[in-house]
């Protein structure tokens, strides 16, 4: 099948898909409401209240999902590696600039507005990553054919994470494993990729680390990879193991400090504890219906940090309650099916490997933003998409979605 075959005429608006553009559109006007709640006693200017901030960004977050839509789809595929290059470059420009309480993460675009490249990156990495996959998908069977996509990946990840930025460095590196696997990539190669970290974790308990190294053996023999390979992939993951406790000590006392205050919060509650144990308070209090629209108190007393954009959900569970936070991961996984499901209907293989990286990418954020908020994992400072303030990510979630609606359009000759 050849992708030049596709018409590349201007998508009809009558065939986009509106199940996806209604749950976008929902989730937006629900961030809303919330984002009018916690500003209703914000003194600060125009451009800082959260509410009229996010208004002002979702102008061209809209505008970009709409331009999106009159691109060729063969152009996205042709200029895909000029996107990637254009990606690194925006994540490279931050570091030109003065550093934002002490991160390079920030780009100012005047009007004392700034916009976080990395944000876009997303984006770029999806697109280039499809294209690759596409036109290799042949070779996708063979162990070194994974070895580009990943380096891909690895570069602007590395960037990010030296802004510093780790919590947008693992979601640019979540799509790669899915969109390998959707591709054709053997999946005995993707466990590889993923051993040496649960080597690392299983490490410091012992029964763990035996299970682990029994199920790593025992699929290393169903595989029947060639014996020197196997003895190396056995025991080089064994000796990472053994050798994650100096790892842990070489730590620093603050991040080894952060990390036992994650098992345990209660450890240090007015320390790196505070967040989740305030998140979990206003969760909590919310009960089943929440207290109302502006009556949290967890939110106005301003006990809850970070409550336009990191911790939205914690708000959302005070104000309206468990409902209607299960509203939204029902409304938002509803949406993920739906990209999903044209993934897997799709016709040609760079749009059906764009949609799946797409979907993974949104998907992390929600499964990081949720679990964070209730303590399940440290907090990583990422946004609830289409609904935490935030002017870059918003703008990003709907250029995703302009990209989502323009390949889930089939088109025939």
């Amino acid at each position: 099948f050849s992708f030049k075959m596709i018409n590349t005429q201007s998508v009809d608006f009558k065939e986009l898909p509106l199940r996806i553009i209604w749950a976008a559109g929902i989730l937006t006007l629900f961030g809303l409401i919330v984002l009018k709640s916690i500003s209703q006693h914000n003194s600060g200017t125009f451009l800082h209240n959260p509410f009229f901030k996010q208004i002002i960004f979702l102008i061209p977050a809209l505008i970009g999902a709409v331009g999106v839509l009159y691109i060729p789809r063969y152009s996205i595929h042709k200029y895909a590696y000029a996107i990637y290059a254009l990606g690194i470059i925006l994540v490279l420009l931050p570091f030109s600039g003065n550093p934002h309480a002490g991160t390079y993460r920030w780009l100012n675009i005047g009007f004392s507005l700034s916009i976080q490249p990395s944000e876009f990156a997303k984006v770029f990495i999806i697109i280039s990553l499809a294209r690759y996959l596409s036109d290799h998908n042949l070779q996708m069977r063979h162990f070194t054919s994974i070895i580009i996509p990943i380096i891909m990946v690895l570069i602007p990840t590395a960037i990010v994470m030296n802004q510093p930025d780790l919590g947008t460095a693992i979601v640019m590196l979540a799509p790669v494993l899915p969109m390998l696997y959707w591709s054709g990539a053997r999946p005995f190669y993707l466990f590889l990729v993923l051993a040496p970290l649960l080597s690392m974790l299983t490490a410091f308990h012992n029964i763990a680390f035996t299970i682990w190294a029994f199920v790593l053996g025992l699929t290393i023999v169903i595989a029947r990879p060639n014996r020197l390979m196997s003895i190396g992939l056995f025991f080089g993951n064994i000796f990472l193991g053994l050798f994650s406790p100096f790892l842990w000590n070489s730590l620093t006392p603050y991040q080894q400090g952060r990390i036992i205050t994650f098992i345990n919060p209660e450890v240090d509650p007015l320390g790196a504890a505070y967040q989740i144990i305030q998140s979990k308070t206003a969760i909590g209090s919310g009960g089943i219906f929440g207290k109302g629209w502006g009556e949290g108190t967890q939110t106005h007393l301003k006990f809850l940090p970070v409550q336009e954009s990191d911790f939205i959900l914690s708000v959302i569970g005070e104000e309206f309650g468990f409902i209607s936070v299960s509203i939204i991961l029902i409304l938002f996984g509803f949406l993920i099916s739906q990209v999903v499901k044209h993934s897997f209907f799709s016709k040609d293989r760079f749009s059906s490997l764009a949609l799946i990286g797409f979907a993974t990418v949104l998907l992390s954020h929600v499964f990081v933003n949720t679990a964070m908020t209730v303590g399940l994992i440290p907090v990583k400072g990422l946004p609830f998409p289409f609904i935490s303030a935030g002017g870059s990510f918003l703008i990003a979630s709907y250029l995703m979605i302009g990209f989502i609606l323009k390949l889930s359009v089939n088109y025939t000759e």
